[in-house]
């Protein structure tokens, strides 16, 4: 009996397979790290030859611990960290460089030269993004340009890319012995290159970027068999039949399926997505305009998206750049060994700043502070740095949408933590709720993929799979909660111009 679907999580910071139960219940977890790669300042990287091997470990480590087999898995979803680009070899299944990761920053000067005279909303109303060094077609120019050969390999047509939802997908149905050259739209609607209107590539602006559409996966649905797993044993001839892109699949898990629905997650950065239906909302307020889903031969579903690009990245930094704490949860009883935030406001515009502000010339900042602050005070800081950018995305999301949101579904690894999540609360004025099964963005892929074989008959059936595990109301202190979002903002404004001709 096939009753349960394996979910296939490839993040940023770690490769994870879950499989699922009927009741959207986690059975089993396989998880490993792999190696972030900093070459230099700006610069993030992954080895895409380990994320392949990781995810086939994974696999097996989840399959061992729930005693099952391909036999008893309905079919794989693929869920991923969206932008980070590859680029590879099709006849030999090696990487020419490697991945370049979202938070990367190294392509500024392609965005620049791009950008023009026009601007960096050049194709803004075509693709529904500005011009950053966030997306991933900046990072394919920078590999063409800079890797020797890979221009005249690109152009003889022997290099093909995907954001690593494709890699993982092209790895497991043969590789260079006929792997699916794939992504759905919600992928494809992070590269630069997607019309948000045909869901078709745009040759034009491939064009203007200098990337041969012979480079480019074919466009899919969301929920749709793909093909059969064939590169290893553990799930060969399982339909691989679900793929969406981290956010949009945690938006799924969490069943906010209709226009005005949202959920934010707490991950390596936060993301809160819009639900718009199945119109094109552009945003006045700094957000993306992204496609949110689409079901087989189904209608395609649009969102607004506010993204921060450091969050749960920053207590990773604290814990293995500066060794202030041990320990991701250590953090937590660091910040409650202090009344509050002792003045201190830490802006982590590590990658420049995303929504709403999208400041490439931002970098990090620690300000207000004095020698009475100690580390209790910089941990405080570091996660209400989190609140405070949400709550900055979420205005923009109320002033585009027009109606206030009256509470915020939230998911993530960052979401344990229950005083960032207090704190998040009352710096919103709405209560804040976290479903039982807080691994949406794995949750949200299986369902893809169940929807597609007939595991779930519709979405009826997975709205009713979701329950309420906590809720945090907010505190009554309106004069308190604007003080601070006024030293907030006050700090922000300290990060900017940081980056120029002199700084290397």
């Amino acid at each position: 009996m096939t009753d349960y679907i394996i979910a296939l999580d490839q993040g940023t910071t770690s490769s994870r397979a879950i499989i699922f139960d009927k009741k959207g219940s986690i059975i089993s977890v396989g998880q490993k790290e792999h190696e972030q790669i900093m070459p230099r300042a700006g610069w993030v990287e992954h080895d895409p030859i380990e994320i392949r091997d990781n995810m086939r470990e994974v696999i097996g480590i989840a399959l061992g611990r729930a005693n099952l087999t391909r036999h008893d898995i309905a079919a794989i979803g693929i869920t991923n960290q969206r932008e980070t680009a590859v680029v590879w070899d099709k006849n030999t299944g090696i990487p020419i460089y490697n991945a370049i990761v979202w938070q990367d920053t190294r392509t500024q000067s392609i965005v620049d030269r791009l950008a023009g005279d026009a601007g960096v909303e050049r194709y803004k109303d075509i693709v529904g993004l500005p011009l950053a060094t966030y997306f991933s077609g900046t990072k394919i120019v920078w590999i063409l340009e800079n890797v020797e050969g890979a221009r005249e390999k690109a152009e003889a047509g022997d290099l093909i890319f995907g954001t690593t939802d494709t890699w993982v997908l092209w790895n497991l149905t043969g590789g260079p012995s006929g792997g699916v050259h794939a992504t759905d739209v919600t992928n494809a609607s992070r590269t630069l290159f997607m019309d948000l209107h045909t869901l078709e590539w745009r040759d034009d602006i491939l064009a203007d970027f200098g990337v041969p559409r012979s480079m480019m996966p074919e466009i899919r649905s969301s929920s749709e068999v793909y093909g059969e797993a064939r590169d290893t044993s553990l799930l060969r001839e399982t339909p691989i039949a679900g793929i969406l892109g981290d956010q949009q699949a945690a938006t799924f898990g969490q069943a906010a399926f209709d226009a005005g629905e949202s959920k934010n997650t707490y991950g390596t950065g936060n993301f809160l997505i819009f639900q718009t239906g199945t119109e094109i909302v552009k945003s006045e307020n700094g957000l993306l305009t992204t496609v949110g889903y689409k079901l087989g031969d189904g209608p395609t579903h649009y969102a607004l998206e506010g993204s921060i690009a450091v969050t749960g990245s920053l207590i990773q930094w604290l814990r293995d750049q500066l060794g202030i704490i041990s320990t991701a949860p250590e953090v937590e009883q660091l910040a409650l060994s202090v009344e509050d935030n002792g003045g201190v406001y830490f802006v982590p515009a590590f990658s420049g700043l995303y929504a709403p502000y999208w400041r490439p010339d931002a970098r990090g900042a620690i300000v207000g502070l004095t020698r009475y602050a100690n580390r209790g005070h910089l941990s405080r800081a570091a996660l209400e740095a989190t609140a405070f950018q949400t709550r900055e995305v979420l205005d923009a999301v109320n002033a585009d949408s027009g109606v206030d949101l009256a509470e915020l579904k939230v998911d993530g690894g960052m979401i344990a933590n229950d005083t960032l999540m207090q704190f998040q609360a009352d710096i919103l004025g709405v209560p804040v709720v976290r479903p039982v099964v807080a691994e949406t963005t794995a949750l949200g892929a299986a369902y893809a993929a169940g929807l597609a074989v007939g595991f779930w008959s519709d979405l009826d059936e997975l709205r009713a799979n979701w329950q309420e595990d906590k809720r945090w109301t907010p505190n009554d202190d309106v004069e308190e909660r604007e003080r601070q979002l006024r030293l907030w903002k006050k700090a922000v404004t300290k990060s900017m111009d940081w980056v120029d001709e002199d700084v290397r």
